[in-house]
């Protein structure tokens, strides 16, 4: 059988989504994927993020991993999306790199992909849910099969129970929420290995 191929990207201001991407990522190796780990490009002026000393110790952190591009989109076999909520909504860095995405739309290869996502806010009640819902709006017109954790185990109850995909505060991944990532990552491996056989 052929491993399914998993892009991992994600978008970290200060770290969280950093460090739920890494979760996935490995935890979809250890199903079985082969898995590419992107960030998505920063699209703030150089020296706002300077302007802030976590901003920037965050850009530091990821400087070695690859930018996300539309090829890793073609690669893929599925997505596994991480990041913050801006206002109820997507980064606009992760709209700007959406936005790059239409040729290869047009020509269906993001169609029949499956794809989930995660998220943080600065509280609970900052627009978590509807920030992941935002999201698949978009995969929903690429064609794309959202796999949602929904409440298939212990661990999602152990987050909050945010069935559209895992969600916490900015700043707090702990073992319960890598334990939930993890399920949603192997859930998307599983799934995606069933279309690409």
């Amino acid at each position: 059988m052929t491993p399914p191929k998993i892009t991992v990207l994600y978008y970290s201001t200060y770290g969280t989504n950093h460090q739920i991407a890494l979760t996935a990522a490995e935890a979809a190796r250890e199903a079985g994927a082969d898995v590419r780990l992107r960030r998505i490009a920063e699209t703030a002026p150089q020296e706002v993020v300077n302007s802030q000393e976590h901003w920037k110790a965050q850009a530091e952190r990821s400087a070695e991993i690859p930018v996300a591009t539309p090829e890793d989109m073609v690669w893929a076999d599925g997505y596994f999306f991480s990041m913050p909520t801006r206002f109820g909504n997507i980064p606009s860095q992760v709209q700007a790199f959406i936005d790059t995405l239409g040729g290869i739309w047009a020509e269906g290869m993001l169609a029949d992909k499956t794809i989930t996502a995660t998220t943080s806010a600065l509280n609970v009640h900052a627009g978590q849910e509807r920030t992941i819902l935002s999201l698949y709006g978009s995969a929903m017109h690429w064609g794309a099969i959202i796999v949602a954790p929904g409440f298939t185990s212990d661990a999602i109850y152990a987050t909050g129970g945010n069935p559209y995909g895992y969600s916490t505060v900015a700043g707090k991944f702990d073992d319960a929420g890598k334990a939930s990532v993890a399920h949603q990552a192997k859930r998307l491996v599983e799934y995606t290995a069933k279309l690409v056989r």
